[in-house]
């Protein structure tokens, strides 16, 4: 990557994080923080407005922006191959969302790569095998609630077909042995539970912000799964 894509890229994750470390830019880029320090500095001057948080990080201060940017064949071909992993692996809410979102892409596309994107989505076909079907449509609601810390009450049916009433701070989404699963809090049992999304009901996100405060991270949680990581 050359000094101005990689520029580009490094203006482009700033604007997707509120705030972004060195480190985490010079290991996104594969450069030493050294360079990243020359990097932002040649964007500041620029004319790109940078501001910087102690024990959070870099941001482009807020206001700033730059018109869209098209996207090339291979950026939005590489969306459009996404699209048949979202319906083989998430919900109905995920599908229609992302459905939308890659509308708008195409909207904004020149009319040439709109002739080939509907070519190529024509010669593109997958097959989703029946036990990993997704029916439910609760992960766009799930997703809300783990970002905006809020608790949610579900109804819950487990492997022997019994149902119960739960009230949770879900704390993540995992994904193994083909299905998503809700790591949270369970007031019910008053520890953290792994609860199958395609098991879940009904989801009600209450807006009650959590109760708890110390919730442990998601990725010590997971080394306690069935599975490696």
């Amino acid at each position: 990557m050359n000094r101005i894509d990689r520029l580009f890229g490094i203006f482009t994750f700033l604007q997707s994080k509120k705030y972004t470390s060195a480190e985490k830019i010079a290991e996104k880029f594969q450069i030493s923080v050294r360079t990243v320090y020359r990097d932002l500095k040649a964007l500041n001057e620029s004319g790109i407005p940078l501001g910087f948080e102690p024990n959070k990080g870099y941001f482009i201060v807020q206001g700033f922006f730059l018109p869209p940017i098209s996207l090339t064949s291979d950026e939005a071909n590489a969306l459009l191959l996404m699209e048949s992993i979202v319906y083989r692996f998430t919900d109905k809410s995920i599908q229609k969302n992302y459905s939308n979102a890659l509308n708008k892409v195409k909207s904004v596309l020149p009319n040439a790569q709109k002739d080939k994107i509907d070519l190529l989505s024509d010669n593109i076909k997958y097959q989703i095998s029946p036990c990993i079907e997704q029916n439910y449509e609760y992960l766009s609601d799930l997703q809300q609630s783990i970002s905006a810390k809020t608790i949610i009450d579900f109804d819950y049916k487990n492997n022997k077909d019994e149902i119960s009433h739960r009230r949770a701070e879900p704390i993540g989404l995992v994904f193994y042995a083909f299905n998503w699963h809700l790591i949270a809090w369970c007031y019910k049992r008053n520890t953290y539970r792994d609860f199958r999304v395609s098991r879940i009901l009904d989801v009600k996100n209450t807006q009650i912000p959590f109760q708890k405060n110390d919730h442990i991270p998601l990725a010590d949680y997971m080394k306690l799964l069935p599975v490696n990581y």
